[in-house]
């Protein structure tokens, strides 16, 4: 039954995908995306994780020792062996049970740089993931509308072969009928064979592109692409008002992020010039059998025990190891700089590639549309000239071709320029919609 219903389905037509559909899905089910999602998880967890420290652990805590020679359970005080020596249990195996409580009281400050550190990566890691969305919107809108152009470019080469078959028709009939020479209709049908050879090509790179766009947005397969409008308009874009605007950029944002937490890792690394001080506690009890040296040897016995106490440790000399450690944050801070002050030098240089391309877009735009004019024109004229046999077939099909290479051209050059604007869309951040 299933097989039957995946048959029927794989008949029936797939419904057709608008880009802001696709973009939608991604959102949703691409990869990339939960991956950043899953690396906000992360960071909030390693927060979590680095607050819960201030208040110490809680452990269950259990020991067994063999001693060679016998041991009181508890320690005592030379009036209880007075009292009653013969009452103070002593055991060659001692075991003991309890919780154990210890918290850290001054670490230097180094802990709450840490919970400091934490809540910063968590920052960096939303600013990532709507980096990453950004990142998917181009990607989509990039390979959309390279499938759209491949598209118009097959439309474009079917109806070039279909000019040229009935182009191979007619030269066929005047060599029967012997207005045209043999050689005529041979140079006609080489060139129908490589334009449909083409055409097929033409395909096969719509499937690809296909494939790649379904596995970006994390779908099986994608129906038909439904067409967007392109306008193509003269830019006018300054490239001080666009950097104008990167001040609230997530990229200008985590360089930021990163740049305030290797400082805060610098105060980290300074904590251990400081002294460190923790408070542990204990509660439970010792356990173990009388020894043979004991008047009640045999009988197992038990004490309680309880203890409190505050540990301070300030190390003095450790051979420049805290120095090494302080000074490797401060170059991590210096390269954090450095990393900002690049991100925006490309930036601004991958703004001017984006306006400048979409310059030179437009200008090939304009140019293609004026030769496929002219070219239009310089066909009919040598089709004119050709069936009133003043020119060759070799003039003929080179018209045509010109005609075809200047369509193809002024449909690249329109799709090239829409993805400028995409990109100049990511570079912005303004893709998300």
């Amino acid at each position: 039954m299933s097989r039957i219903l995946y048959l029927f389905l794989l008949a029936v037509p797939l419904f057709s995908s608008t880009l802001d559909g696709l973009i939608a899905h991604a959102m949703k089910h691409s990869t990339v995306v939960k991956q950043s999602q899953a690396e906000i998880e992360l960071a909030q967890s390693r927060t979590e994780e680095s607050q819960a420290a201030h208040y110490g652990d809680i452990d269950l805590v259990a020991s067994y020792t063999h001693f060679n020679l016998p041991r009181t359970l508890v320690p005592i005080t030379p009036v209880a062996i007075l009292d009653d020596p013969y009452g103070v249990a002593t055991t060659k195996n001692l075991m003991n049970a309890g919780v154990m409580y210890s918290v850290p009281l001054f670490t230097g400050f180094a802990q709450t740089r840490q919970v400091e550190i934490d809540a910063i990566a968590a920052n960096i890691s939303q600013s990532k993931l709507s980096l990453t969305r950004e990142q998917l919107v181009y990607n989509v809108a990039s390979l959309y509308l390279t499938i759209l152009s491949l598209q118009d470019m097959t439309s474009a080469q079917r109806k070039h072969v279909e000019t040229l078959r009935q182009l191979e028709e007619m030269i066929s009939n005047e060599v029967e009928f012997g207005k045209k020479p043999q050689i005529d209709l041979l140079k006609a049908k080489n060139d129908l064979q490589g334009n449909e050879s083409y055409l097929t090509v033409l395909k096969g790179n719509i499937a690809i592109t296909k494939a790649s766009l379904s596995s970006l947005v994390g779908m099986d397969r994608i129906g038909t692409i439904e067409p967007i409008k392109v306008s193509v308009k003269k830019p006018r874009y300054s490239i001080n008002k666009l950097l104008g605007e990167s001040d609230s950029l997530d990229r200008v944002i985590i360089a930021d992020l990163n740049l305030e937490k290797a400082g805060k890792s610098i105060e980290k690394s300074e904590a251990s010039l400081l002294p460190q001080v923790t408070f542990n506690s204990f509660y439970g009890g010792n356990y173990g059998e009388n020894d043979s040296s004991n008047a009640y040897s045999g009988e197992f016995e038990s004490e309680k025990t309880w203890q409190f106490g505050v540990n301070a440790k300030w190390t003095l000399i450790d051979f420049g190891k805290r120095d090494a450690s302080i000074q490797q944050a401060k170059i991590e801070h210096m390269k954090a700089e450095f990393d900002k002050h690049q991100m925006l030098l490309d930036l601004k240089k991958s703004l001017i590639e984006a306006s400048e391309k979409m310059k030179q877009e437009y200008a090939n735009y304009q140019s293609n549309l004026t030769q496929l004019t002219l070219a239009k024109k310089s066909e009919v004229i040598e089709n004119v000239r050709y069936d009133n046999g003043v020119s060759t077939i070799n003039d003929l099909l080179y018209a045509k071709s010109q005609t075809h290479i200047a369509t193809a051209k002024l449909i690249e050059s329109k799709y090239n320029y829409r993805k400028g604007k995409f990109y100049l869309d990511y570079l912005l951040e303004r893709g998300v919609r």
